[in-house]
């Protein structure tokens, strides 16, 4: 016969070192490669500026030139995002869908298909975009090699960060490593269950009393490990449809919006170019507000030896 004693222990054993090291060395991994598959997301920005910068033409042709170069990148973009993201796989099951979505013609389509590969070929409308790209050369389009090198090198990035993506989602973390880990932190708590309890004996006949000890420092390390454990599962495939996943349809909505209005509607349509606020004085100064006027009366940093005795 034993009971509970009710005094904790002197010196409560600790987490093993393994354990520490095992559990966060995984969470920052996991955290560093949820936050490169967010910057691997492509983005048209940079591009259609140099499209739109270096394209020209304002008849029919010209506008036909910048806004297909751009949608070759979007069509792109949105082929390596169904191949990755639940979402968008679901908003756009088929081929079909992504031509009546606009992305792509039926002679685009027809051509895509045409082209036979064992591998995905999110690629094709970068390629489609460098011999357009290099037509509009030809028709004097794009002024000269310089503004073609332009236009290549941000494509090459772009296609670059699509290709990132596949490899995020073909290359995973190692099932081990995250089986290791799991299996560290559940079967530690699980001891310290049973291992953190001290029986005290007693004399035949004797009655124990319930140990109603409150082990606090077990309870914040299961809250600490497990919690880290459960951030690493929550976020180590960010393109699922959980509520803290990457919001990819509403990117690829923003992303065709800006781009189409950056490369045709904003195309050489200019504000007209005026002195500015500041055109006679010699040092400009914004004003301030009420709220930031205490700002004023603070000296300005010159560096960290500038007032050194």
């Amino acid at each position: 016969m034993g009971s509970f004693s009710p005094q904790p222990p002197a010196q409560p054993p600790q987490a093993p070192h393994a354990l520490s090291l095992g559990a966060g060395f995984y969470v920052t991994l996991i955290v560093n490669r949820w936050w490169a598959q967010y910057t691997s997301i492509p983005l048209p920005d940079q591009l259609m500026c140099v499209i739109s910068s270096n394209v020209h033409g304002k008849d029919e042709r010209g506008r036909i030139l910048r806004r297909t170069l751009i949608r070759y990148a979007n069509l792109s973009a949105v082929l390596i995002l169904r191949s990755v993201s639940t979402r968008v796989l679901k908003r756009f099951p088929t081929m079909d869908h992504v031509v009546e979505a606009g992305f792509m013609t039926q002679d685009e389509r027809k051509k895509f298909e045409s082209l036979h590969s064992d591998f995905n070929k999110y690629w094709i409308p970068c390629v489609w975009f460098t011999n357009l790209a290099a037509q509009a050369r030809r028709d004097g389009r794009i002024h000269d090699d310089v503004a073609l090198r332009l236009l290549m090198d941000e494509l090459n990035l772009y296609r670059a960060k699509c290709s990132m993506l596949f490899h995020y989602d073909w290359i995973s973390i190692p099932l081990v490593y995250t089986q290791v880990v799991t299996i560290a932190v559940y079967s530690f708590f699980a001891f310290c269950l049973v291992g953190r309890q001290f029986l005290e004996p007693l004399e035949p006949g004797q009655e124990g009393d319930l140990d109603m000890y409150i082990p606090l420092s077990t309870l914040l390390q299961f809250f600490f490990y497990a919690g880290w454990l459960k951030v690493a599962e929550q976020i180590i495939n960010p393109f699922g449809e959980d509520d803290d996943d990457f919001e990819t349809n509403k990117l690829i909505d923003r992303n065709l919006q800006v781009s189409l209005l950056s490369v045709d509607d904003m195309y050489q349509n200019l504000p007209p170019a005026v002195k500015d606020k500041y055109w006679n004085e010699t040092t400009a100064q914004p004003p301030y507000t009420m709220a930031t006027a205490a700002e004023t009366l603070k000296p300005s940093f010159l560096g960290s030896t500038f007032d050194m005795r």
